[in-house]
């Protein structure tokens, strides 16, 4: 059977969501999950499979259903390997890029320390060598790669080009980031917040699989959440939702980066931390000795956790009563430090959240750590495959 030309790339699309959605999935089952027919689907199979996009399992599925000599039918899954996704988390003191396959695993990765704030071209170069390194030492095509995800310690605009960096990152004023990468790497780039990232990441591959309605709060050099509802990240009209670090929690304390006082990050960040701990001891503690001293767990550290984990538990605890999340799963620097902050900010939130018999709320540290935003940031562009490859494959 021909396919109409104006109906192939809709129904390669509809496969290949479905299969990217779903998993392997037998052509009775894409028959169902897409509507298109029998003789539809057998057609379009054959030529994604023809073009090295689509491969028949080993395995059949006894969920696959039976065909008419009653063994389980031939099951079709996306091919890891068909095309790749490239990744960036642009922090405020490091840049780490990956290359992923289709399912989302990592085939190369570098992180380097940086100091981004003040150096958006230096940093901007940096990722596209990157770039060029891992499709050299991978020997990854570029035509293989779908696009660049990348994602950075600042609020981006609704344009997805623009920051609003005037407090956070002041030298990265005027910077349009997916333009320039767009022209330094040749590859279309997309990009968000990390935070937003993060909470994609740890949706697709982490302590969020399956769950449509999580919060996602960094608690990193700055501090930040994203918001999945519905299934649908959250961004609000500005770009701005999420920005839980500069929600005033210690009125009157210190002045915060943004320009207000008493702001999330100036009592729950890796460096309030660190400045509370040097206070207190009269000796020099840096945020990258945390890790260390939460391990050892003095007394010291414990009441600094416990403080930190009731402020981030109230900012928390108005997220939850505003968006009525499933999930909200604790990610970052400081997410290391475990129960010590995990059970604080349990507490806080049971006690400030309007309370309803018919919420079930977890709190839960993130599973994937420091890999959380440059895998979401990637995972941007993996969510877009399916339209990618249906319209593009053929011609890459």
């Amino acid at each position: 059977m021909t396919v109409p030309l104006n109906l192939r790339g809709e129904g390669r699309a509809r496969i290949l969501r479905a299969l990217h959605g779903k998993g392997p999935a037998s052509r009775p089952q894409l028959v169902t999950l897409t509507g298109l027919s029998r003789a539809t689907v057998a057609s379009l199979v054959a030529d994604l499979i023809d073009e090295g996009v689509v491969r028949e399992d080993d395995t059949p599925s006894p969920e696959s259903g039976s065909r008419p000599n009653g063994r389980p039918a031939v099951t079709v899954s996306v091919v890891p390997q068909a095309a790749y996704a490239a990744g960036a988390d642009i922090g405020h003191t490091h840049v780490h890029v990956i290359l992923c396959d289709l399912a989302g695993q990592p085939v190369w990765d570098r992180r380097v320390a940086h100091d981004t704030d003040l150096e958006p071209v230096r940093t901007l170069r940096t990722v596209a060598d990157f770039v060029a390194e891992a499709l050299a030492e991978t020997g990854v095509s570029a035509r293989q790669v779908l696009g660049l995800g990348v994602d950075i310690a600042c609020p981006v605009d609704s344009g997805g080009d623009g920051l609003d960096a005037a407090s956070i990152m002041p030298g990265w004023l005027g910077v349009r980031p997916a333009s320039e990468l767009t022209r330094l790497t040749g590859l279309t780039t997309s990009l968000t917040n990390d935070a937003n990232a993060g909470a994609l990441g740890e949706r697709l591959y982490g302590a969020g699989r399956g769950v449509d309605d999580l919060i996602y709060v960094r608690l990193s050099a700055g501090i930040g959440a994203g918001v999945i509802s519905g299934g649908r990240l959250i961004t609000g009209s500005g770009g701005l939702a999420g920005e839980v670090g500069h929600l005033p929690v210690a009125p009157g304390g210190l002045v915060c980066r943004c320009g207000n006082r008493g702001c999330l990050e100036t009592v729950a960040s890796p460096a309030a931390l660190a400045d509370l701990l040097s206070r207190s001891w009269r000796q020099p503690i840096e945020p990258a000795d945390l890790p260390e001293l939460f391990r050892d767990a003095r007394v010291g550290v414990r009441v600094a956790l416990q403080e930190a984990g009731e402020a981030v538990g109230r900012a928390i605890a108005t997220m939850v009563t505003l968006l009525d999340p499933r999930l909200v799963i604790v990610g970052g620097d400081l997410a290391c430090a475990g129960e010590a902050l995990l059970d604080p900010i349990r507490r806080t939130v049971e006690r400030y959240a309007m309370p309803t018999e018919h919420r079930k709320l977890d709190v839960v540290a993130g599973e994937l750590s420091t890999w959380a935003e440059v895998r979401g940031a990637a995972g941007v562009i993996i969510n877009d495959a399916p339209d990618t490859l249906a319209v593009n494959f053929g011609n890459r």
